[in-house]
């Protein structure tokens, strides 16, 4: 397979989440991730594109999400950025203690970082914030 990138610029809103997580879902496969890989994929963009949509450009309309794919034998690389405020990763409430336990927002940075090989996240110059994550495919065997 010939390494390629994708990019696709999504609208702020929630059906956005949907149809970047049926891209990278499509790649996935094409890649040969197994069945519960993609379900940590899927999740993980889910989780990522909500932050961009909700919590970075806040649902506005002149702000886009922008998602890179790059395909490479046995790996995809996901980037996904907002054109929001930074977000500073090291101010989020920890979504594992107890006061936090039974909040609704707040474990979608603990979910990505548990299902996908590599997680990161940094300031986009001059506003935004980006998310690299990576999955190698698992060797059979």
């Amino acid at each position: 397979m010939e390494s390629r990138t994708e990019e696709h610029t999504f609208d702020s809103t929630l059906e956005s989440v949907d149809a970047a997580e049926a891209i990278v879902l499509r790649a996935a496969r094409h890649l040969g991730f197994d069945e519960d890989d993609e379900h940590k994929i899927g999740i993980s963009v889910r989780e990522c594109m909500v932050n961009a949509v909700v919590h970075g450009n806040r649902y506005n309309s002149r702000k886009k999400v922008h998602l890179v794919l790059a395909l490479n034998p046995g790996v995809l690389e996901i980037r996904i950025a907002d054109e929001g405020d930074h977000f500073d990763v090291s101010q989020l409430p920890d979504p594992l203690a107890d006061e936090n336990l039974l909040r609704h927002s707040g474990r979608g940075i603990l979910l990505m970082q548990a299902f996908m090989d590599e997680f990161q996240i940094r300031p986009r110059q001059p506003k935004g914030t980006e998310v690299r994550l990576v999955k190698r495919v698992a060797k059979a065997g």
